[in-house]
Parts: C-alpha cells; sequence; structure tokens
C-alpha cells in the first residue's frame, strides 16, 4: 500500500530538520523496514512536507515502532522541529492523504 502524508517544520527549524534526515540512526531505518515498510520518501516546499510511504499496512507500521526506545527518540527529536498542527503521528493510520487522481 501507498499512503502521502503531509506535514510542516518550523520555518525557523528548517535547516535542522534536514540535517536530522542526513544522518537517521540505522536502527530506525531497521526498525521500519521489519515493521514492512518499504520505503519511505520526504518531499520539502517551503516549510511543506510530503511523504510517501510503501508498506505492507501502514497501521501496523505505526504500531510496531510506537514504543521502539529508538522510534521514541527519533519521535523526540522531531517535536521540537515539526509544526505540530501539522502532525501525522497525531492522527495516526487516519492521517493519509485521500487520493485525487492517479495514472
Amino acid at each position: 500500500m501507498r499512503i502521502a502524508l503531509h506535514t510542516k517544520v518550523r520555518a525557523d527549524r528548517v535547516a535542522a530538520y534536514e540535517a536530522a534526515h542526513r544522518e537517521v540512526p540505522p536502527e530506525l531505518t531497521r526498525a521500519i523496514r521489519a515493521a514492512g515498510a518499504g520505503s519511505w520518501t520526504i518531499w520539502r516546499s517551503g516549510t511543506d512536507l510530503f511523504h510517501l510511504i510503501e508498506c505492507d499496512d501502514y497501521a501496523r507500521l505505526l504500531a510496531e515502532l510506537e514504543d521502539l526506545p529508538v522510534n521514541v527518540a527519533w519521535q523526540a527529536r522531531m517535536d521540537g522541529l515539526l509544526d505540530v498542527a501539522h502532525d501525522y503521528s497525531a492522527d495516526g493510520a487516519e492521517a493519509g492523504l485521500p487520493v485525487v487522481w492517479e495514472l
């Protein structure tokens, strides 16, 4: 399945957000893959972030990552960088963007 998400990085934290993503812990990327994700891409336009996740089951992916210490630490790091009004994790598996058109 493919899930698209929209989040926002705080305008004053764009550089820190990009720097964090240049050094995602290998333990976290292994955990994301083990939870069923084949790929996760994030694009940025200004402060808007667009994610495309290809995974077996998005709800299961979130559930398996939720309490992992490496993910808890990563989410704490992201909390200071993201605009909380646009935080997909608050809506869980229901946060995906609806498909409008597909070729």
